[in-house]
């Protein structure tokens, strides 16, 4: 059922940005529910093969450029694509010969073209708030349906959460506590910000219901990456998005802040009660017993050990695309793939991974200086750097997310001229 369902979705979304030429940038809003819904159909087993997600984001991307083209100043984000195939070309000399090449290269690389492409696709794009809004809208409700899944799912989640202070498969409808944790967190974090930018109290009380929902659904997972992540986007979009503001709208926001931080206090205080004092636990690095736990990392810690030191013995061009797991194995005995896409990147690009990931900060930063007209820009970025750090880039959400960082939002209403123009 769940594979018909995807494939209905795929259709549908491809035949209706067909119709429209993507004038209002329809394949982006395509792209956005499928890259929200990926881990719903993953978790349901609806993809048709693992990575159709990316895949499938990287489709209506090339769609939506083939219908609106690219900006002039995308020469970086291409840059960073062909860094990419040297690394293809070293490990088809260093994998071993029982590794399906094809395979590998996949799982290793979807993630980074996705963000590519998603670069590409948003580089320098105009696009009006009205539109803005749609694609937040249209990424945002396959999580809220994610979320309501999870609780149909796993209706009692008493017992589950007794299990210890280690990432919890049983609160998390038996899918991967990580990136259950990422979506539900960066639901949370779209609906939070709805609080301050949709100035209507009917939808503010329901999005303050969702974000609770959300973040309830996040924090039992008991995976931290995905809830400290939501954490520091909240934060940096309320720092832009405060700053901007006068003086009056300011206060207003100083009362919807006090509501926000009510919220979330009783539901943390709910989760304490439910798991008899484990979250607190989990969060202040300790077990079961409560005696604090050697490494707060989880292990990860020594998976970019074993990856940097990869990038030590081959500084030059890597060990080649989906090596750095091999070289793991050969080293620690640890057979696991990495959680952290920045050192993968060294390990198993080498300085051209570093030049990779000197492009994909830095340009953004440059853009910024430039055109300061997007709210989310800082979170957005926050979450794609965060991300890649605890989960890599195993789902299409944060190379996706990076995108949307670098659109160009324009405000129809107070600057019908567009003053500052756009050379695209």
């Amino acid at each position: 059922m769940a594979e018909i369902l995807l494939l209905a979705v795929l259709a549908f979304s491809l035949f209706y940005v067909i119709i429209k030429d993507n004038k209002n940038n329809e394949a982006l809003m395509a792209a956005a529910y499928i890259a929200g819904a990926e881990v719903f159909f993953r978790m349901n087993g609806g993809m048709i093969f693992y990575e159709t997600g990316k895949y499938a984001v990287i489709l209506f991307l090339l769609i939506g450029m083939f219908y609106k083209g690219t900006s002039t100043r995308t020469v970086p984000f291409w840059i960073y694509l062909l860094i990419l195939i040297p690394g293809i070309v070293v490990a088809s000399q260093t994998l071993d010969y029982d590794v399906v090449f094809r395979k590998a290269i996949a799982f290793n690389l979807s993630g980074p073209v996705c963000l590519g492409i998603s670069a590409l696709y948003c580089y320098y794009k105009k696009v009006s708030k009205i539109q803005f809004n749609y694609i937040l809208l249209m990424l945002l409700l396959p999580l809220v349906a994610n979320m309501a899944y999870l609780y149909f799912y796993t209706p009692s989640i008493g017992e589950a959460l007794m299990s210890g202070t280690n990432s919890n498969y049983a609160a998390s409808g038996g899918y991967g506590p990580n990136q259950i944790s990422t979506v539900m967190g960066l639901g949370a974090f779209l609906v939070c910000t709805r609080l301050f930018t949709v100035k209507n109290r009917v939808i503010n009380l329901i999005d303050i219901i969702l974000m609770t929902l959300l973040s309830y659904r996040a924090i039992v997972t008991f995976s931290r990456g995905g809830v400290l992540t939501a954490i520091i986007c909240v934060l940096a979009f309320l720092l832009i998005f405060f700053v901007k503001q006068d003086v009056r709208s300011q206060f207003r926001l100083i009362k919807k802040l006090a509501l926000l931080f009510l919220t979330i206090v009783g539901m943390w205080t709910i989760v304490t009660i439910q798991t008899r004092g484990l979250i607190a636990y989990r969060y202040t690095n300790r077990d079961a017993s409560g005696k604090l736990e050697d490494d707060i990392t989880t292990g990860r810690a020594e998976l970019i050990i074993t990856e940097l030191q990869g990038f030590y013995n081959n500084p030059v061009i890597g060990v080649g695309v989906g090596k750095a797991k091999e070289f793991r194995m050969e080293e620690t005995g640890i057979e696991t793939a990495s959680h952290n896409e920045v050192s993968r990147l060294l390990s198993e690009h080498g300085l051209l991974g570093l030049l990779a990931l000197l492009i994909l900060i830095f340009v953004p930063v440059i853009f910024w200086t430039k055109f300061r007209n997007n709210y989310y820009f800082l979170a957005f970025l926050a979450f794609w750097f965060l991300t890649i750090n605890h989960s890599a880039m195993r789902i299409a959400l944060p190379g996706f997310v990076y995108g949307l960082a670098l659109l160009y939002i324009v405000d129809d209403k107070k600057d019908p001229v567009h003053r500052k123009r756009l050379t695209t």
